[in-house]
């Protein structure tokens, strides 16, 4: 079978039924060997049966959500490229042409774009329209390097195999969003063609909950993005609380109207440790999620890891620490000038919050050396005792050595048999014989 349509079906009695008989009709119009498939998922208006006979397989899915429902249509769709589209009438099924032709040719997602091929008035929300749709599209192409133009059009098709391996995860409504992401990290060949989204033909409220579901895709779109997440954030705090510090530990600093002090040096600092901790935090999660797989893998970020042993953190984390104690020492002996009385917090916070600032990301190095390390241990495998190819190899060799001493036993066994059938045929040519002969021979045999 070439082509599966899957619809996430929940309570569209209203739409489905005319939603499966477009399909049928188009893939009867167009030669297309297809299947109409229903991922329901727990409807209670009778939208099971009213799919049935408009000729959809029904495929029940019991986890409730979006990326569920489609998830389980997916896996039990039987064609090599599988189209999905909302069960609302919102999408023309007619139009798929453009879609199959661009996996014919190749593709591995083809993706509709609303915004391109025209969404009628009513169709979608304002606010959808000129906010959330493109903002999310905008973050993820900047976010992923993605070419997508419409990151959320529900009508979009792929091939089955492709998809699958992705191995998505997510059972709500920003499986739209992990599965462009994903197909880009992957590097797929991901095309767009023009697609018209109608007003749908329910009168219930749809199910899509603005706020919640655009958070839902937004929170996704960060979490897989780690350099967006935490690398950038940290590295421009730690400049700025890096300059900061270093201008203001000398004395203050004017600008204009405006002097800034050794108040604005803890706010410094403070800056310099967020944003080194940033960074250690999205060096770690690129491990992790390289390890798990939810990320691909990243040369620059394992030449970092290759590179930057325990012992290199440590030594660092070490360095640090030297320099914070130093700087320990040193406000210790300006209290010992003044007699260890009152100080001038102007002058004394100038050599204890670089110091405390330099133990604080020492700490925060070596601790972070050592879980890079805790994920090497989970990294790295030792290989096999033996060769695979090698035991292989000894397992066919000890079976033809066992079928040869089976035939070598079997010839042995049919000359045995056969000899002694010579020896019980010998006494009965003897009998023969004399039975044969005359009795003057006879007589003359026992003469002899």
């Amino acid at each position: 079978m070439e082509l599966s349509v899957v619809m996430p079906c929940l309570n569209e009695a209203e739409t489905v039924e005319t939603c499966v008989r477009k399909t049928i009709g188009f893939f009867e119009d167009s030669g297309i060997d297809g299947e109409v498939v229903i991922a329901d998922n727990g409807s209670t208006d009778g939208s099971q049966q009213l799919a049935r006979d408009a000729g959809a397989r029904v495929v029940p899915v019991v986890d409730k959500g979006y990326g569920n429902a489609l998830m389980g249509g997916i896996r039990a769709a039987r064609g090599r490229y599988v189209a999905m589209g909302d069960a609302d009438d919102s999408y023309d099924f007619t139009t798929l042409g453009p879609f199959l032709d661009e996996l014919r040719d190749g593709a591995d997602l083809v993706m509709g774009n609303r915004f391109k091929g025209g969404i009628a008035d009513g169709a979608m929300p304002p606010l959808h329209r000129y906010l959330g749709n493109p903002v999310l599209s905008f973050v993820g192409r900047l976010f992923f390097g993605s070419k997508i133009g419409d990151f959320h059009c529900g009508l979009r098709a792929f091939e089955k195999d492709a998809i699958l391996r992705l191995g998505l995860q997510t059972g709500g409504m920003e499986f739209a969003s992990e599965m462009v992401v994903k197909a880009t990290l992957q590097g797929y060949d991901i095309r767009e063609v023009p697609t018209t989204l109608s007003p749908d033909g329910r009168t219930r409220a749809p199910h899509l909950n603005t706020w919640r579901d655009g958070w839902r895709h937004l929170r996704f779109l960060m979490l897989y993005s780690p350099r967006w997440l935490f690398l950038i954030p940290g590295l421009v705090f730690m400049m700025l609380g890096l300059v900061a510090g270093v201008a203001l530990s000398t004395g203050p600093v004017t600008v204009g109207d405006i002097a800034f002090d050794v108040d604005t040096l803890v706010g410094a600092s403070a800056a310099l440790v967020i944003g080194f901790q940033a960074v250690l935090f999205a060096l770690l999660t690129k491990v992790y999620a390289m390890q798990e797989g939810f990320l691909p893998h990243d040369r620059r970020v394992q030449k970092l890891i290759d590179w930057w042993s325990l012992e290199r953190g440590l030594l660092l984390g070490g360095l640090l620490a030297v320099a914070g104690l130093g700087g320990l020492v040193a406000s210790l002996l300006h209290w010992r000038v003044n007699s260890f009385g009152e100080l001038d917090p102007r002058h004394s916070l100038r050599i204890v919050v670089p110091a405390a600032t330099a133990l604080v990301m020492s700490f925060q190095a070596i601790f972070a050396s050592l879980f890079v390390s805790i994920l090497g241990i989970r990294r790295r495998q030792h290989p096999p005792l033996t060769d695979p190819a090698e035991e292989a190899a000894g397992v066919v060799d000890a079976a033809v050595q066992k079928v040869a001493e089976a035939e070598k036993a079997a010839k042995a066994a049919k000359a045995e048999k056969n000899e002694k059938g010579a020896a019980e045929d010998e006494p009965e040519k003897v009998t023969a014989g004399n039975a044969g002969a005359t009795p003057a021979e006879a007589g003359d045999e026992d003469a002899r």
